[in-house]
């Protein structure tokens, strides 16, 4: 088969086509880059400094990076991620010294794990104590900011006239649940599934109204460019699903299914969703919803990719499935060849399968095991799969 360019293998692969090799991602978005001191280990044993004297992020609370050009060239990523900018009308306000308030009111507040390791995590639940009336006098974010899209059409436009690569969108107006509960409280939102349904709904509604707002924005201006758009949510542990399947489909299924179908009526992209965790048991209804593209496929969770595939392939395609969770971080080059040759023997025939890892690459990653799930990637990936 004639060499394909990065958009051409992508798009084979997203509609369950075989294109010259499966597809590789890193750094097309939150779950697929890389957290900032792995990416500062791994620029250092390239001898590359990036584009720029300062990093920057896809995403400020979880530290993850917006991976430089020139090392995503040299880890040969098919894919290139256009997200919106910064709001022009809002100003984070004063928060203490290692804390920071989002546009959503939430408040994050810095915690070390391990020495020179961190991550943000929720000091303040701007709705923990909040009531249904109060919804309405919440100061939410404006979704119409005219800088969350400021340029993002010329971007767009040059990445997909200029560049061959495929083109991830993020409008990060995306969020129901994982949203709802870091305004709320994790306990409290599991809860009002159960004792306060009203509330959850109204929340529900509320988040929904602004996300399309938002959502629909982002569409009108890389709608014609992009052929992925990102949503996400976590909506399960590593053992099983955060609530009910009847929960999910009472209470929060509806509202994906109104998210999904004003999507779908701004552009052609395929829908990509990521849900860390277990989501097997979900898997039918995102389908029924219109979900086209599942990830990160946590494997330490999910079990057999073979038997994922058999059930859902056909009308599901995987993205992820490198387990970051052991053999990323502990394993050999010689375990992580393994393990890509296991998920493309797996998930890979007939397309629908992009590798990549099961969410962002943690500090604890070697850079020589990344660089050897990219040569694994082109080592086994060349189609017709022939092992």
């Amino acid at each position: 088969m004639a060499e394909m360019t990065s958009r051409e293998r992508v798009i084979a692969a997203i509609n369950h086509r075989e294109p010259d090799r499966v597809p590789f991602d890193i750094g097309s978005g939150g779950s697929t880059s890389i957290v900032i001191e792995g990416y500062e280990n791994l620029k250092q044993y390239l001898g590359l400094q990036g584009e720029s004297g300062n990093t920057r992020f896809l995403s400020r609370a979880f530290r993850i990076v917006r991976i430089d050009e020139k090392v995503m060239r040299r880890l040969d990523s098919d894919c290139r991620p256009v997200t919106i900018k910064p709001p022009s009308s809002w100003t984070p306000p004063p928060s203490g010294p290692g804390t920071f308030t989002d546009i959503w009111g939430i408040t994050w507040k810095k915690v070390y794990y391990t020495a020179g390791c961190c991550y943000y995590e929720v000091l303040k639940y701007p709705l923990a104590g909040a009531t249904i009336d109060d919804l309405e006098s919440y100061p939410w974010p404006d979704p119409l900011d005219p800088g969350f899209t400021a340029g993002l059409a010329e971007e767009a436009r040059a990445l997909y006239e200029d560049t061959d690569y495929a083109i991830v969108g993020d409008g990060r107006f995306k969020s129901f649940w994982e949203l709802g509960y870091m305004m709320r409280g994790y306990d409290r939102f599991l809860m009002d599934l159960v004792i306060n349904p009203e509330f959850f709904s109204a929340l529900m509604s509320k988040l929904l109204e602004i996300n399309i707002a938002g959502t629909g924005c982002f569409l009108d201006a890389v709608g014609p460019y992009i052929q992925v758009f990102r949503t996400a949510d976590d909506m399960a542990t590593q053992k099983g699903l955060l609530f009910s399947p009847g929960i999910y489909r009472k209470l929060i299924k509806p509202v994906y299914k109104k998210y999904y179908d004003f999507i779908r009526s701004k552009t052609d992209a395929k829908i990509f969703f990521h849900s860390c965790g277990n989501v097997t048991d979900l898997l039918d209804d995102f389908i029924e919803n219109g979900l086209d593209i599942i990830n990160p496929v946590q494997v330490s969770a999910m079990g057999d990719t073979a038997e994922l595939k058999a059930r859902f392939g056909d009308r599901l395609v995987f993205w992820g499935g490198i387990d970051t969770q052991h053999v990323l971080p502990r394993g050999s080059v010689e375990d992580v060849e393994a393990e890509v040759r296991r998920r493309i023997q797996d998930l890979g025939p007939g397309g629908g399968y992009i590798v990549s890892a099961v969410h962002a690459i943690q500090p604890d990653v070697p850079p020589e095991n990344i660089l050897a799930m990219v040569d694994a990637t082109r080592k086994y990936g060349t189609y017709p799969l022939t092992y």
